[in-house]
């Protein structure tokens, strides 16, 4: 099978796996695309917890984007973790070079397990130089309440922040409700020109990370792939949903979810 687009990952290593650039280079590649990295941070992690979390030099995160994209040209990019204002002030100059239009933003800020991710002056610079330069911004609850100053409880809120996104340059937003208490999870998609829900099936597991790095990768894979945005939010949605409900449990905090729950291997290995 030949990959049907190229995705290239900006985004930090997860060592357990479950998310991070793992879990983006598992769900392009189990969506039928072909995944290039450009590595921000390597954590030690586990589904516990994080135990370290060590940068990579902003000079080498440029190097690998440039060099990497003038060989193999991306359709779209998928970014990740920005935990520095070195860091962003990078990836914005290569992204200046590499001219890709379809960009799709995860603002990585808190871990599963609470650890924090990002620094208070990247997360300003986050908000002035980078939302207005992507596509489409996918913040979970907490992380769009940290980017608008926003208390948000309920879909009305989660509309009215995505609306104060849209005015600091976004495109297209969507905010994420896994983490309100809501029977059904209740995603938000908002730009200038329509507001969409989606309603999805809540499972009861502990076993969710890495949701937030799967969802934005598959709704990049589509979009590389000739999808809407809105289309392709909601093939995203579907494609973690599934990935949850057949969660592999492993580990002893959060577990990672299934993210080959689109592949049906029928060739035998001898």
């Amino acid at each position: 099978m030949k990959p049907k687009s190229k995705i290239l990952i900006i985004a930090g290593s997860d060592s357990s796996g479950g998310a991070g650039i793992q879990a983006d280079i598992k769900t392009v590649t189990s969506l039928g695309s072909y995944a290039m990295t450009a590595v921000t941070a390597v954590t030690s992690q586990n589904t516990t917890g994080v135990k370290s979390i060590v940068s990579i030099d902003s000079k080498e995160i440029f190097n690998q984007i440039v060099f990497t994209s003038n060989d193999i040209r991306p359709d779209a990019i998928k970014i990740g973790m920005l935990h520095s204002s070195n860091v962003i002030k990078s990836v914005l100059k290569a992204l200046e070079i590499v001219k890709v239009k379809k960009i799709v933003l995860d603002p990585v800020m808190v871990a599963k397990g609470g650890a924090k991710l990002i620094d208070f002056k990247a997360i300003n610079l986050l908000k002035l130089k980078m939302i207005n330069k992507v596509f489409l911004i996918t913040p979970n609850i907490p992380e769009a309440e940290i980017l608008t100053h926003t208390k948000i409880i309920n879909k009305e809120d989660m509309i009215y922040a995505a609306n104060r996104l849209i005015k600091y340059g976004a495109k297209n937003v969507l905010i994420k409700g896994g983490h309100l208490k809501n029977k059904f999870v209740r995603d938000v998609f908002v730009n200038n020109n329509e507001i969409k829900v989606f309603d999805s099936q809540r499972f009861r597991t502990k076993n969710t990370h890495g949701t937030g790095c799967t969802l934005s990768s598959a709704i990049t894979t589509f979009l590389s792939c000739g999808k809407t945005v809105k289309k392709s939010c909601e093939l995203g949605i579907k494609y973690v949903n599934l990935a949850i409900k057949s969660n592999p449990n492993y580990g002893k905090g959060h577990g990672p979810i299934n993210h080959l729950n689109s592949i049906i291997i029928n060739k035998k290995f001898k």
